[in-house]
């Protein structure tokens, strides 16, 4: 029960960070100065996977947190399988966030640009707080045979991407203007190299999750 205590307190925290990131986005308030890149505001925002992965997170770490405090108080015996799962999902898609941040977009436009104001939450904090829940806190297994569930929110956004670029081919679809994360470089054919290589290594990010959840419960047990 101190384990359920602890991930409820980690997603009712990752909810509310998350929640006044994306308010605090939305209205375009900077909390800390500066400018940072790949921000916007209003609806616009929603082209980032990175606002996206989040606000998937934060919505599945409140209904997970609903889930727990009802196990807290005994109205239910057990959290359904499907939450898990759904947990896992989410993780794997702000994981991907977390990396592609850390390994593609840090090395080009640098630290501060990357991880101040509403991209501290988005790209850092929420990131490893949904990480850190995963793989040290949940006690439930999810099986290798669902890793494919974890490349649902990148394929969906690949996706809107990719016909983002083709519908504006004409409108200068190949620059910054609509392939915002720098995935097609001026060249279409390059997103069949981008995206294949994108959804690999998030098939391999939700290898990694659940390969790190078990070898942690199995060291816990011991």
């Amino acid at each position: 029960m101190k384990k359920i205590k602890v991930s409820l307190v980690l997603n009712i925290i990752t909810f509310i960070l998350i929640t006044i990131a994306t308010i605090f986005m939305f209205l375009g308030i900077k909390f800390m100065g500066g400018s940072s890149l790949l921000e916007t505001e209003k609806i616009a925002m929603f082209k980032f996977f990175t606002v996206d992965s989040n606000i998937l997170m934060g919505l599945i770490a409140l209904a997970f947190a609903i889930f727990e405090i009802r196990l807290i108080k005994g109205d239910i015996k057990e959290i359904p399988n499907y939450m898990y799962i759904l947990k896992f999902v989410g993780t794997s898609a702000i994981t991907l966030t977390f990396l592609v941040t850390l390994l593609f977009l840090v090395p080009q436009y640098g630290v501060l640009a990357m991880y101040s104001n509403n991209n501290l939450i988005y790209h850092l904090i929420a990131p490893i707080l949904a990480i850190i829940s995963y793989i040290v806190i949940e006690k439930h297994e999810v099986k290798y045979k669902y890793a494919f569930l974890g490349i649902i929110p990148m394929l969906l956004y690949s996706i809107f991407y990719v016909l983002n670029i083709i519908l504006h081919i004409n409108e200068g679809g190949l620059t910054y203007v609509y392939d915002f994360y720098g995935f097609v470089r001026g060249n279409i054919y390059n997103m069949f190299i981008s995206f294949p290589i994108i959804l690999l290594v998030s098939y391999l990010i939700s290898i990694g999750l659940l390969f790190l959840n078990k070898k942690i419960k199995q060291s816990n047990n011991k």
